[in-house]
């Protein structure tokens, strides 16, 4: 199968099968699991943080991130892309009462500081209490400047807010720009890895914060059901994620280079190379190409590709410069 709907959908290699198989497991409520406290106080130290815990899923962290930054009536600052906004199910405002305020991004991913200014509430029990700025890094496939970034931390500063990294893809980005992650991650009061999209485990994401903000996640984790016994057979998956797996994301974004290169010579596809940043490709698909038709067409030769316009392409490590060859290919012969 080829699969370009998400980098959700790698598999786990024979090593990673291995190490799983091999980890020392133990009751991870209880604090037993020697795999997963491994893996929570490697990954605090490797960042520059002092604690961190291992989550289900990347919307989970994101979730705790957020209940452990704010209380009931609280708000956070995000984007109108956000994914803890607009795609992981209103878990704030339904789990956490808490109030997203969501900004519109620009063209690169970023919010305007003026807007968000403007958005910032004032004290008054009108109004819910303005706690926490969220960013997301990579956003669509784009990188934050770095410049941006300690700008926003400077702003947070100014207005007495903490600030919080959606980082599921931010291995992509200190890729992208030659960074090693910590010149990132050090701006954030909190943030997230997701273990399972490109780096490529089988399940599991990292929040990462202080002692203080950890424990109250631990809390949390535990009263929504994310109280994990012997994990630490999924941990260790991710461990070797994070020490085997980063460098390699370059070719996937080599890839996603390639794949865009090739999309631009099929009738009815465009793509424009100056946003291919990581590994994501945005199409632009011509509106008499039946989509529902393609899709279908294309699953019957063991290719996975997802609707809309513009249609949303991902590399991952389960993908090859000839598998896009395949689907050039496969492609061309369905229009």
């Amino acid at each position: 199968m080829i699969d370009f709907r998400s980098d959700t959908v790698t598999r786990p290699s024979d090593k990673m099968r291995q190490v799983m198989a091999a980890a020392l497991v133990g009751d991870d409520v209880y604090g037993d699991d020697t795999t997963v406290n491994d893996l929570e106080l490697w990954a605090a130290e490797r960042h520059g943080f002092e604690a961190a815990i291992y989550c289900t899923s990347g919307t989970q962290a994101n979730l705790l991130a957020l209940m452990a930054h704010c209380e009931r009536g609280d708000e956070y600052l995000c984007g109108q892309q956000a994914h803890n906004y607009k795609f992981e199910g209103g878990g704030a405002a339904i789990l956490g009462s808490i109030q997203p305020q969501p900004l519109e991004n620009n063209a690169d991913g970023s919010i305007p500081f003026s807007k968000l200014t403007a958005a910032i509430k004032p004290l008054d029990p009108h109004f819910a209490r303005t706690k926490l700025l969220s960013l997301e890094n990579t956003i669509n496939g784009k990188v934050l400047p770095l410049e941006y970034i300690q700008q926003a931390r400077e702003f947070v500063n100014q207005y007495g807010l903490q600030m919080h990294l959606d980082g599921a893809r931010v291995y992509n980005a200190a890729v992208a720009m030659n960074v090693d992650i910590t010149e990132i991650v050090k701006y954030f009061d909190s943030f997230t890895i997701c273990l399972s999209k490109g780096l490529g485990a089988p399940v599991g994401s990292l929040l990462l914060g202080d002692k203080t903000l950890i424990a109250k996640a631990r809390r949390w984790r535990k009263v929504l059901g994310g109280g994990m016994r012997q994990a630490g057979i999924i941990a260790a998956a991710g461990k070797l994620a994070l020490t085997e797996n980063v460098e390699r994301l370059a070719d996937d974004h080599h890839n996603a280079r390639y794949l865009a290169e090739q999309l631009n010579t099929v009738d009815g596809f465009s793509v424009n190379l100056q946003h291919i940043q990581t590994n994501m490709a945005f199409a632009k698909v011509d509106q008499h190409i039946d989509q529902t038709q393609l899709i279908a067409t294309l699953k019957q030769q063991d290719i996975l590709i997802s609707g809309g316009n513009p249609m949303r392409f991902v590399t991952h490590l389960d993908i090859t410069t000839a598998d896009i060859d395949t689907f050039i290919a496969a492609l061309k012969s369905a229009l």
